[in-house]
């Protein structure tokens, strides 16, 4: 199926427009490869990899306070019998762009997770929750071993060292599809396993203010502080109707439980079961197709579209099996799931740059490239969406060049 089969959105007028990249003041280079998360890790070792097990050991490990890493100690002191720890093993194994940091630690016969959460800034409680629902549905998420929810401290089962994306990148390396596809699918039946089957009832809505709040980082943080760009009332405008369409796309959508970060990056390749599942403490009840957007176009790896397609379709065809309520028009649930994955696009285009400018993490900005191209092909595709790709243009160091025929 060719993808202007099931993407058109209404034809484009008899223009056709290319962009030619170059690289934007404040900007690096048009074509650039993401090493850091969505929400909030860093360009460093996730916290289960294999990289970081030989981290800083426990003498190294450096704590705000005198405070916290006495009453650290004394919570481990008091869980390491149950759980036959070993203190001395206790390594970073790492932070992320919120507060929160992970320590591995060695027991008699398997390593664990320790989460240091630091409260009021962190709460555990969202986490605890999420990893019930998780487990309720049979999915394969760290079970929460103990517990001190008053000072953010947890102990995890360990899912192992192998991440799905070093998994996917080594098979595109050798040019293994076979091992591409078993672990997609994997990851595609899994996540319809989670919205068939976890209680989304009591988790947050993705509602109209949460979807319009996160699309407000991208004028406020990408627009004004990054690029330096004041939209006039005309720009302004297109904005406020592009925002209209993406959020009533999403609340059209039936909702379910939303991992909203439901990529590579969070997922183990483990000998229990594929996949392991992380990062899910921002959970909500939300627009069914958001999790395979994040899947599909991901931070970290990127697929020629006819291979997202067919792992679309795949999702469809088994998610409409299992009684999910998808469009009976692939091309209709395809559009809806590349304008939700726009409203993404544009909240993560805002989001590293406030992590740049507000949180001094200024590595986030080389992460920008991937997320424009992302969003500037959506909207050229869509009529609809067209405006806005003249607004990304200027910000991508873009040159319009229009030709018809």
């Amino acid at each position: 199926m060719r993808p202007e089969s099931v993407a058109n959105g209404g034809r484009a007028p008899a223009v056709r427009a290319s962009v030619a990249h170059a690289p934007a003041s404040g900007l690096p280079g048009a074509v650039s490869f993401v090493e850091s998360i969505i929400h909030e890790a860093p360009n460093r070792p996730h916290p289960l990899s294999t990289t970081s097990s030989t981290a800083a050991p426990a003498a190294t490990i450096a704590w705000p306070d005198t405070e916290r890493q006495a009453a650290f100690t004394h919570w481990l002191a008091g869980i390491a019998p149950a759980h036959a720890l070993r203190a001395e093993t206790l390594r970073a194994a790492s932070s992320d762009a919120s507060f929160r940091r992970y320590f591995r630690i060695d027991g008699a016969t398997a390593s664990f997770i320790v989460m240091d959460a630091p409260p009021p800034l962190e709460d555990v409680r969202p986490f605890i929750r999420v990893a019930g629902l998780l487990h309720d549905a049979g999915l394969n998420a760290p079970t929460v071993l103990a517990q001190d929810i008053e000072r953010g401290f947890l102990l995890l089962t360990d899912l192992g060292p192998e991440l799905y994306l070093d998994a996917l990148h080594a098979a595109v390396a050798r040019d293994d599809a076979a091992r591409r596809e078993s672990l997609m699918r994997d990851a595609i039946r899994a996540l319809i396993q989670w919205q068939t089957r976890a209680d989304a009832s009591a988790l947050a809505p993705y509602d109209d203010a949460l979807l319009r709040r996160e699309l407000a980082l991208f004028p406020d943080w990408c627009v004004t502080r990054e690029c330096g760009v004041i939209w006039t009332a005309e720009e302004q405008q297109t904005w406020t109707e592009t925002c209209d369409l993406l959020v009533a796309s999403a609340l059209a959508q039936p909702t379910v439980a939303v991992h909203r970060d439901y990529m590579p990056r969070n997922l183990m390749v483990t000998a229990e079961r594929n996949p392991g599942i992380l990062d899910f403490q921002d959970a909500v009840r939300g627009p069914i197709t958001y999790d395979l957007a994040c899947l599909l176009r991901d931070a970290f790896i990127s697929w020629d579209e006819e291979i997202e397609l067919d792992w679309a379709v795949r999702y469809w065809e088994a998610a409409r099996k299992a009684g999910l309520p998808l469009p009976d028009d692939f091309g209709e649930f395809w559009r809806q799931v590349e304008w939700m994955g726009l409203q993404r696009h544009l909240k993560v285009l805002g989001i590293f740059c406030r992590l740049k400018h507000r949180d001094a993490k200024p590595k986030y900005s080389t992460d920008l490239p991937r997320f424009f191209n992302y969003a500037h092909k959506v909207a050229a595709r869509y009529n609809a969406l067209r405006p806005l790709s003249r607004l990304l243009e200027p910000l991508m160091g873009a040159e319009r060049l229009e030709g018809f025929y």
